[in-house]
């Protein structure tokens, strides 16, 4: 292993637009329809919160995207936060993302990937969890050989991801099948308010559309950072927004709500209905190098977090976490996040797991949104190749929703919310002996 603090400058606009979309595109996309259902009832308000859902984070991606292009340094969110707050919020950002974030993303893909092999191969349960775990190591192996490598493998599964994606619309779309759809969308009889349907639709939504700001984590391994970055982003979610949509109104064209809602494996049950058993598991197959590449974004960007927060000296063991591979990667941060990945997989649940991590990321998703405006008064003369557009109404709606989301979390599911605060403030003690470790 090589000591080496020199991240090479070697990844490009489509790679990072890939990083964009293809960790945005992995499990959500097939599996938090269940979800979702459960709480809408219908196609109207499905398909509304799906569309809400992708404005707001296209507003969440072109306000923080002026973040990145001003502030173009490996580390992404933690580094906005530094910048603009303190070494403190930087550092409780770091280590929620590092962590927390991270390596429970890595997890829940994990288990997505698992069930779905188990299924396909119809397999003992018992092998659930070993397959989530192999699937996390080769792909921390695959990334140890350096980002060119694992900006290739983005960029392949973005590909082959799409594949499927396309064969379920383009089947699905032109079905017979008679949908009750009105242009005005109306609860199900769900049991729950439209308030709280919205918000809970929307933390669901929020972790199928999560994995936007992540590519600002390789801001420092790319060529030209402040022109691609914001161009990565908005491009990418863009995107993303109108593949959900297509994909969801298949979704809700070939099965009634009621086969929908609470089941994960909706996507597959659609594949086969549309393509037959042989066809199916082509399409499974598909769905299964998506979830692939998600979690390869994910293990890409998230290994890079606690390597930034090292070279602040705001992590005990920096010299460690700031060890390279001969190829220029943090060795030492993957190998971390693999060990918690682990745990979190043996916990398993992968509902609950995500929606505790789109709870604790969006907090401090709006506190960068605030960020830029707190900046544009701070630091009126610094660069900034790109501002967001509509200023500030873009960064309110952003702001404004992502307090909505949490709240809402907050008063419906306070156990998800009180744990995710609580996992969060373990890092201050943490924060506190480094600071007397090291003058901070």
């Amino acid at each position: 292993m090589k000591m080496n603090q020199e991240l090479k400058k070697n990844i490009g606009f489509f790679p990072a637009l890939a990083l964009v979309m293809g960790t945005i595109i992995g499990s959500g996309v097939f599996f938090k329809i269940s979800n979702m259902t459960e709480y809408t009832g219908t196609v109207g308000m499905t398909l509304f919160i799906w569309v809400l859902g992708g404005l707001i984070t296209i507003c969440a991606g072109l306000t923080a995207a002026e973040l990145a292009a001003m502030i173009p340094k490996t580390g992404g969110l933690t580094t906005y936060l530094e910048h603009t707050y303190g070494n403190f919020w930087g550092f409780l950002a770091g280590w929620a993302q590092a962590f927390i974030y991270f390596p429970a993303m890595m997890a829940a893909q994990g288990i997505i990937f698992s069930q779905q092999i188990v299924n396909l191969f119809h397999l003992n349960k018992l092998w659930l969890s070993p397959i989530a775990v192999l699937a996390i190591i080769s792909l921390l192996l695959i990334n140890l050989l350096g980002s060119k490598v694992g900006g290739m493998i983005q960029s392949v599964t973005l590909v082959v991801k799409l594949i499927p994606i396309i064969a379920i619309v383009v089947f699905g779309l032109f079905q017979s099948h008679e949908v009750e759809f009105s242009i005005v969308p109306s609860m199900g009889d769900t049991g729950l308010s439209p308030f709280t349907a919205i918000g809970a639709g929307l933390l669901a939504t929020m972790f199928a559309y999560d994995g936007w700001i992540h590519v600002g984590n390789i801001a420092g391994e790319m060529k030209n950072p402040k022109k691609d970055l914001p161009a990565a982003i908005a491009i990418g979610i863009g995107l993303v927004m109108a593949i959900y949509l297509l994909i969801n109104a298949t979704f809700l064209m070939t099965f009634p709500i009621s086969h929908l809602a609470g089941n994960l494996n909706a996507a597959t049950d659609t594949a086969i209905s549309l393509f037959g058993a042989s066809g199916g598991k082509m399409i499974t197959i598909g769905i299964l190098i998506s979830v692939y590449g998600a979690l390869n974004g994910y293990i890409m960007t998230g290994m890079r977090v606690p390597f930034a927060m090292a070279e602040k000296k705001l992590l005990p063991f920096g010299k460690q976490f700031m060890n390279l591979t001969k190829s220029s990667t943090p060795w030492f941060s993957g190998l971390v996040q693999l060990v918690i990945a682990v745990i979190m997989v043996a916990l398993g649940a992968f509902d609950s797991i995500t929606n505790m991590l789109v709870f604790v990321i969006w907090a401090f998703y709006v506190m960068s949104f605030i960020a830029v405006m707190i900046l544009r008064k701070r630091e009126p003369d610094t660069l900034r190749p790109y501002k967001v557009p509509l200023y500030p109404v873009v960064p309110l709606i952003a702001i404004f929703s992502g307090v909505f989301v949490m709240l809402n979390t907050l008063f419906t599911q306070p156990g998800l919310a009180i744990t995710g605060i609580i996992i969060t403030l373990l890092g201050i003690p943490v924060y506190q002996y480094q600071k007397k470790k090291v003058q901070l």
